[in-house]
C-alpha cells in the first residue's frame, strides 16, 4: 500500500456505503465488467483492507468510483462486500446519487437532478430531489428486471419442501415466504433468518441454472430474500430481509432486491405499471418501489423497469493507512 485510502461513509436505510475517494492505483480502461474483473484479480487486498476488520466489519459495503465507459454516464462504480464484487446495489446508487450532487460531480438542478450511474449490470438512472441547493430523497430506475423461475421447489432439511421464485433486479435472488421456515418478522432471531436464507441460496445455486442475455458474468445467484408473504397491496407495508454474498445481512430493504421482488410480482399479475409498494427492512427502514414501464430483454424475454426510492445520509469521513508489519491490519473477519 503506497498511500492512504480516503473515504466518505454514508448509509441508506441503515445499510453502510463506504465510498472510496482516493488511494487506489490507476485502473486500466475497458468495459465496466472488465474493470470489475481487473480489480478483483489485482486489487482485492484493498477491498479486504477497507471492508474487513479492523476498519470495517462482516456486513460492511463499499463503492469504488472508476472512469465511465458508457456514453452519457456521469460516473461509474464497482460495488464491494465481504465476498467480492456485486453487479448492482440499489442502496449504494441512492447514496451515490446524493453524493454526486453534493460533491458537484453533476450540476445541481431543482427540483430534480438526473445522475447517470454506470454499474456492472448496466446504466442506472438516479433522480435526486434538490431543494434550495440541497439534495434529498433519491429514486432510481435500474436495468430491466425479470422473473427467471416461478414457484420452484426444493427439499431443504430440516424445513421440508420450500417454494421460491428466482428473479433478476440487477442481480439474481431467490425469493421465498419466511413462514415456510417457521419464521416471523418481529419474533424470530436475525440468526435464524440468516441460516434459512443461506440454506436456500446454496440449494437454489445447485438446482436452477441461471443465464443473462447481456453477459455470463451476470448469471450468478447473489443471495436470498425472505419475505413476510405479502405483496404490499392495499396500502400495507411488506417486510423482507436480504442475505447476500457470504451471509451478509442488508439493513435496508435492498434496492436490487426490491427490483427483483417487483419483477416477480409483475410476472404473477400482482402489480401493474404505476402501482406503488412499500418495503420495510429488518431495522424498520423503508423503500418505495413501483413498476415504471414494461421492457424487453435482448433475448426477447419480457421484463419491467422498476423505480425505487429512498434516502441516504452521511455518517463520516476517514483516511486509512497500513503500517509495515501490521498483518492484522490487512483485514480479517470474526463472525
Amino acid at each position: 500500500m503506497s498511500g492512504p485510502l480516503t473515504v466518505t461513509d454514508m448509509h441508506t436505510g441503515g445499510e453502510p456505503v463506504r465510498i472510496v475517494e482516493s488511494g487506489y492505483p490507476p485502473i486500466p480502461s475497458g468495459t465496466i465488467l472488465e474493470k470489475r474483473a481487473w480489480v478483483r484479480d489485482n486489487l482485492d487486498h484493498l477491498r479486504k483492507l477497507l471492508i474487513f476488520e479492523p476498519r470495517g466489519h462482516y456486513d460492511m459495503y463499499g463503492a469504488l468510483l472508476v472512469e465511465p465507459d458508457l456514453p452519457g454516464a456521469d460516473l461509474a462504480v464497482l460495488f464491494m462486500h465481504n465476498e467480492g464484487y456485486s453487479t448492482m446495489c440499489g442502496h449504494a446508487v441512492i447514496a451515490l446519487g446524493r453524493y454526486a450532487v453534493d460533491r458537484g460531480l453533476v450540476p445541481a438542478v431543482e427540483p430534480l437532478t438526473i445522475v447517470n450511474i454506470e454499474c456492472p449490470c448496466g446504466m442506472v438512472v438516479a433522480s435526486v430531489e434538490v431543494t434550495d441547493g440541497k439534495a434529498g430523497a433519491v429514486s432510481f430506475e435500474s436495468v430491466p428486471a425479470f422473473l427467471h423461475a416461478r414457484d420452484a421447489e426444493v427439499e431443504l432439511p430440516p424445513f421440508g419442501t420450500i417454494r421460491f421464485d428466482l428473479a433478476y433486479g440487477g442481480a439474481f435472488y431467490a425469493i421465498a415466504d419466511c413462514r415456510q421456515f417457521g419464521l416471523a418478522f418481529g419474533r424470530s432471531k436475525a440468526r435464524d433468518f440468516v441460516d434459512a436464507a443461506t440454506a436456500l441460496s446454496e440449494a437454489a445455486r445447485a438446482m436452477v441454472p441461471l443465464s443473462h442475455p447481456d453477459s455470463p458474468d451476470l448469471a450468478f445467484l447473489y443471495g436470498s430474500i425472505l419475505t413476510d408473504g405479502h405483496d404490499g397491496s392495499g396500502g400495507e407495508t411488506t417486510r423482507n430481509v436480504c442475505v447476500f454474498a457470504d451471509a451478509e445481512v442488508d439493513r435496508s430493504p435492498t434496492g436490487s432486491g426490491v427490483t427483483a421482488r417487483l419483477a416477480a410480482m409483475a410476472a404473477k399479475g400482482e402489480i401493474a405499471p404505476g402501482d406503488t409498494r412499500l418495503f420495510e427492512s429488518v431495522v424498520g427502514s423503508r423503500f418505495e418501489g413501483a413498476v415504471a414501464l414494461a421492457a424487453r430483454l435482448a433475448d426477447g424475454r419480457a421484463g419491467i423497469v422498476v423505480r425505487v426510492k429512498g434516502r441516504a445520509f452521511y455518517s463520516g469521513r476517514a483516511e486509512f493507512t497500513l503500517e509495515d508489519g501490521d498483518e492484522l491490519g490487512r483485514g480479517f473477519l470474526v463472525r
